[in-house]
């Protein structure tokens, strides 16, 4: 939750942290139980190109979410670190990165994504540690896909224009694409760094310098990304990253009024929140990416088998802590028990361990507060009277582990069918016809995902044309390339993430005339 702080509160804290100085901050050398031994891992909020203590000195512990221990302490940002931070960024900006060529820019985001690639293993491993994905899956998927979106932006740098537009002989006009100058960016825990690379990349090719809060729950990737920015060559402040709490850094992020622009992935209360902030402060540009409740809806033609497996990468996948994770399965009737029934049977070969077992397919939930949220809604479809064909409790009693879980004989109003659980949790209803289905799918106030299961290209194209979302996929779930935009409608937000979308999210339009 956000809560707010005036600008004049701001802009005296501003003034104030001018005399702040600031200590440097520990390394630290952590060990797991697997015996995986990561030295030198930051724990500072890095600002300036270093790591350095929070102005009032407060830390807050990052939790193991397979054991429920603590892993370490790590600096948290408080408005005044925000107002230090933002001052940085926007003397780099002033002084070095707006005089910085757009070449030069892509060849440090393109050192950015070899040093990516160098670290890969270690930086996939802190990701398992920190938010209990399956380490496989953080080297394979979120640390590639890490790689290829900081490459792909390094590439726009150079190639972001303005236009020449023919007025009359009297006049020449054209346009210019400009940064913003300092843009602040929150970002979620479910996929800390992936969201990291979504958001800095095109504001980094743009020509933005940057104030990044990453989540409280999964802190210490984005700290040793810092390291690699460090390495890679950036000049200092331009890029700043934090820990912290939304309530706190969050908030005066969204607040600030040197901050021109705000990027956002996470709830739908809280983007809210962020929006009233903005028009409380300086109208500053908001991009959101927000909460889905994704139809995937299977039709009798579909390939079964293939149509399983999607269902089934779609809410198991990353522990369902999936913006758009396929939630609410719409199977058509002719085909709905066979579809269940092989649903039952391949999801009883999913391996839900430790995030650093090879075999491994689905890992703890990332804390105890989002473990017992997921507990409440199994508590609450039982209690309304859905049926469980599997799953429906925590496994063990160490750990956020929790079993794959499908209802089925639910009804619409249902909060398991509503409302985003945001775990490994679906509600499979049966359908007539394309129409019914149509209606039904779009009957939600979000808008961020579907797929569509069908060998009929016709039906394809005419359910994912209508569907109220700003991805479709089509005989699969879960897809994603740096070069495709990603982003959603209604409640689930506006704006993109990915392809030359991304770019435009970071730049802004100037108009120039000039009497020949």
């Amino acid at each position: 939750m956000l809560v707010p702080f005036h600008v004049p509160v701001l802009r005296t804290l501003a003034r104030s942290s001018r005399r702040l100085l600031a200590t440097k901050a520990d390394l630290v050398t952590l060990k797991h139980s697997s015996g995986r031994i990561f030295p030198n891992v930051p724990t500072g909020l890095f600002i300036n190109g270093q790591f350095v203590n929070s102005v009032s000195g407060k830390t807050f512990e990052t939790v193991d979410p397979n054991t429920g221990s603590v892993i370490c302490s790590v600096a948290e940002a408080q408005a005044e670190d925000v107002n230090v931070a933002v001052r940085h960024a926007s003397n780099a900006f002033k002084s070095v990165w707006s005089k910085t060529s757009p070449a030069e820019r892509g060849r440090l985001l393109s050192k950015l994504a070899d040093l990516i690639h160098r670290d890969a293993q270690e930086l996939a491993a802190i990701e398992a540690y920190d938010n209990g994905k399956p380490f496989l899956q953080a080297l394979k998927t979120d640390i590639h896909l890490v790689e290829q979106h900081i490459r792909y932006f390094a590439g726009w740098s150079d190639k972001i224009d303005g236009r020449v537009i023919d007025v009359n002989k009297n006049v020449h006009v054209y346009t210019r694409a400009e940064p913003f100058g300092v843009v602040g960016q929150i970002i979620p825990w479910n996929f800390p760094l992936l969201m990291l690379s979504w958001k800095i990349a095109p504001a980094l090719a743009a020509g933005n310098t940057i104030v990044l809060k990453s989540s409280e729950k999964t802190p210490l990737s984005a700290l040793k990304m810092a390291q690699l920015v460090n390495e890679a060559g950036f000049p200092a402040g331009v890029v700043n990253i934090l820990s912290g709490f939304g309530a706190t850094a969050g908030e005066a992020i969204a607040r600030h009024p040197d901050v021109r622009k705000v990027s956002f992935t996470g709830s739908t209360a809280t983007g809210k929140r962020i929006l009233i902030a903005s028009a409380e402060s300086n109208l500053k540009k908001v991009s959101l990416e927000l909460g889905g409740k994704s139809p995937n809806i299977v039709f009798d033609d579909a390939a079964l088998s293939q149509a399983v497996d999607s269902c089934i990468n779609g809410f198991v996948f990353n522990q369902g802590q999936v913006c758009c994770a396929g939630t609410r399965v719409f199977v058509q009737e002719g085909i709905h028990d066979k579809f269940l029934q092989l649903l039952k049977e391949k999801l009883s070969t999913v391996k839900v361990g430790p995030s650093f077992e090879k075999d491994t397919t689905m890992g703890p939930l990332v804390d105890k507060l989002q473990f017992d949220r997921v507990l409440g809604f199994l508590e609450e479809g039982k209690k309304a009277g859905a049926k469980v064909e599997m799953g429906g409790h925590r496994i063990g009693k160490q750990g956020y582990f929790v079993q794959p879980t499908v209802f089925s004989s639910v009804t619409e109003d249902m909060k398991i069918v509503k409302e985003e659980i945001f775990g490994p949790v679906i509600a499979v209803l049966k359908f007539k016809t394309i129409d019914e289905v149509i209606e039904r799918a779009n009957d939600t106030e979000f808008g961020l995902a579907a797929s569509v299961h069908t060998e009929n290209y016709s039906t394809a194209v005419r359910v994912s044309h209508a569907l109220q979302a700003g991805t479709v996929w089509i005989n699969c779930h879960n897809k994603f390339s740096a070069n495709v935009p990603f982003g959603g409608c209604k409640q689930s937000g506006f704006g993109s993430d990915g392809g030359i979308e991304a770019i435009k999210e970071y730049i802004q339009t100037k108009t120039c005339f000039v009497t020949v």
